[in-house]
């Protein structure tokens, strides 16, 4: 017997169809003799809908179970002769610290749930969210229902965590961008923390990083079939055979470049430290001392953080002097080429710059790691700047 952690986006229960669809998806999972806990996003809507839904799908459903946000995926596999036990984050022992609305799983106590797992239940769990040590329910942000799963999983030390979603798994880049993209059988986590990290919509890179913490396996597929997914795990050997495992798009991106800072100790941690403390996160940075003695200073962000590091720099670009200027620009897109093969093989760059030259795409601010080479283009390049760059390392092949 497998203990599965099975994780179903909103989409997968937007409508009655599709939420009998997951219900029957959980119950073949259980009658091939698997301990079942699925982790749900709530479908749009309010409260009253899902109530109203519930009874659609039963018409006495309990009433217990109508008082916890995922009971419509509980009544749906009760009608096929499932036990099944509805959890609400704060139930299934997820506390949480931190901002609300971003909020971090801080632990998860699994004792209820095992509880309901070895009376041979289905384990129905909202995603999403947790409680405070001071017992408020608090929201984890993007990809939260992604991040519920993979702790749960860990938690539970589940045999693997499987992620629904509307695609069949990870492709080599955006297949509505690049018509030739193929799908990754098998991605190392850092491989899918680059990506995730640099664009990639599939996963949410806090995810994939509590998955590499715990060694977490997850299989990335689609809710809608049942073709094998992208598997993500530890590093293997035989992955460095691929020098490039996948291309990554980020669009919306802004640069931030401050001119004219004394060349003095310190002035980094003020901009950053001002930055920090608005939690923004910062993408690229790069410094460098001009001619006049002055320093330079640029650093990405997503666009719709730009009006918020304009308010926290005005402070520390006063106590830093009248010389100090701030620039902005928008416009702009991150494109990622990720694999863990570059360790290994030469010349990467080279090939990449020069497939974009050919193109007459220009390029910008450049970062680097051990397995990802990042560059910033036009925004309005950027769909070109992908398919040349894919068609360079034949990752259509």
């Amino acid at each position: 017997m497998a203990l599965i952690v099975q994780k179903f986006g909103g989409s997968s229960v937007g409508t009655i169809d599709r939420i009998r669809n997951v219900a029957r998806r959980i119950h073949e999972t259980a009658r091939e003799g698997n301990q079942v806990v699925a982790v749900v996003s709530a479908m749009s809507g309010v409260t009253d809908k899902l109530i109203g839904l519930a009874r659609e799908l039963s018409e006495t459903p309990c009433e217990r179970e109508l008082d916890v946000l995922m009971a419509t995926g509980e009544q749906a596999l009760h009608e096929l002769g499932e036990k099944a036990v509805s959890f609400t984050g704060a139930q299934a022992g997820i506390t949480t610290f931190g901002s609300h609305t971003r909020g971090r799983i801080h632990n998860i106590d699994p004792t209820l749930m095992n509880k309901y797992l070895l009376e041979g239940n289905i384990l129905i769990c909202a995603g999403f969210q947790g409680v405070t040590e001071e017992g408020m329910v608090q929201t984890l942000g993007r990809g939260g229902s992604d991040l519920s799963a993979i702790a749960i999983a860990a938690a539970l030390k589940a045999d693997v965590c499987q992620i629904f979603t509307d695609v069949d798994g990870v492709y080599t880049c955006d297949p509505r961008v690049v018509k030739d993209a193929k799908k990754i059988q098998t991605l190392s986590y850092d491989e899918m923390l680059e990506m995730a990290s640099n664009g990639s919509k599939v996963m949410q890179s806090r995810s994939v990083e509590f998955a590499k913490k715990f060694g977490v396996v997850f299989e990335v597929r689609n809710s809608m079939n049942n073709n094998p997914g992208t598997i993500v795990q530890e590093e293997t050997p035989s992955m460095e055979a691929v020098v490039i495992r996948g291309i990554s798009i980020d669009r919306n991106q802004a640069r931030v470049t401050i001119t004219g800072i004394p060349d003095q100790i310190g002035y980094t941690a003020q901009i950053l430290g001002a930055l920090a403390e608005a939690e923004i996160n910062l993408d690229m940075i790069l410094a460098n001392t001009a001619h006049d003695g002055y320093v330079r200073q640029s650093f990405t962000m997503p666009s719709n953080e730009l009006g918020r590091a304009q308010a926290a720099l005005k402070p520390v670009m006063a106590a830093l002097g009248s010389t100090v200027k701030v620039e902005t620009e928008a416009g702009l897109a991150k494109l990622s080429l990720v694999g863990i093969g570059m360790r290994s093989h030469s010349g990467v760059g080279a090939t990449a710059f020069k497939a974009l030259a050919d193109a007459n795409i220009k390029t910008g601010m450049i970062s680097t790691s051990e397995i990802k080479i990042a560059v910033m283009v036009d925004e309005s390049d950027i769909e070109e700047a992908a398919r040349v760059v894919h068609k360079a390392f034949n990752l259509g092949a």
